[in-house]
């Protein structure tokens, strides 16, 4: 209780003793909380998160009927399919669990991060090109995970990134113009040509994008990689990061999100410098 104004120290006590008592509980929340949500996050936009809602809403209900009611027997055969229901949902969420690991196996945040910002100003000219002329495109740009597995189904090559090599390759007329391009970034050296990607399963709510843009939002997924897009339609550009697809970039805006994605520490030095010299001109 209160006395002018004053808390009784009794009350406080109950409140230390249970917090003494609990802390762990939260904790528990919290953390299964945070797992939640970017469960929730990761698996959202994917056509196996009905699936998981359906299977979500199924379960709480014959939980809640089993415990209310008294339903011994749906009690116990929730238990015993325990195991399977999470082998099954390892099999539906197989893309999206493949690229968590991926990220969290990666050495991405110790590669190509010492480079010069000379790439992103050549590879920009070279998408730039083949925009104007609308000649399609898509280039993964691999990092820390190796692609050899996509390599594999198309033309393996080792050659130097060049403007010349890239329209031919993805000139009309040629055989490898409707697969894709892998470029490892750590010597800027095409690996191979003519290469399938996996396409995406996420649900988009534009019907018109394509199979080259899946692709890019596929191998996106399910590795590292960096993937460009150039559509021969439109000559927009577009990129593909961690399955998220960003569209229509001009040539600075794609140069911009390349440093981003590749030298953020350059990025953030170019920011503090712009920063500086507006207050020093103003």
């Amino acid at each position: 209780m209160c006395y002018d104004g004053a808390v009784e120290p009794g009350f406080v006590q109950q409140i230390s003793d249970f917090a003494g008592r609990h802390w762990r509980d939260g904790l528990t929340i919290l953390i299964l909380w945070v797992a939640v949500y970017y469960a929730y996050l990761t698996f959202r936009a994917t056509r196996g998160a009905r699936i998981f809602l359906g299977l979500v809403v199924v379960l709480l209900a014959l939980t809640l009927a089993s415990e209310f009611l008294g339903l011994a027997v749906i009690g116990w055969v929730l238990k015993s399919v325990s195991v399977f229901l999470a082998v099954a949902l390892v099999v539906i969420f197989q893309p999206e669990l493949r690229r968590v690991l991926a990220e969290l196996g990666s050495s991405r945040f110790l590669s190509f991060n010492e480079g010069a910002t000379e790439f992103t100003e050549h590879f920009s000219e070279i998408i730039g090109s083949l925009a104007h002329k609308r000649i399609g495109a898509l280039i993964a740009l691999q990092r820390g995970i190796d692609l050899k597995q996509y390599l594999e189904t198309g033309v393996e090559m080792d050659c130097l990134l060049s403007p010349e090599l890239i329209q031919t390759i993805f000139h009309p007329n040629t055989a490898l113009h409707d697969g894709g391009v892998i470029l490892r970034l750590r010597d800027e050296r095409i690996l191979g040509a003519g290469c399938v990607f996996p396409l995406s399963q996420r649900e988009l709510v534009d019907r018109a994008i394509g199979l080259r843009h899946r692709a890019a939002m596929g191998v996106s997924e399910e590795s590292d990689a960096i993937a460009i897009v150039v559509s021969e339609e439109t000559g927009h550009i577009s990129i593909a990061v961690e399955g998220a697809l960003e569209r229509d970039l001009d040539l600075a805006e794609l140069r911009h999100r390349l440093n981003e994605l590749l030298f953020p520490n350059t990025v953030d030095e170019d920011e503090s410098s712009d920063n500086l010299t507006e207050q020093l001109e103003g």
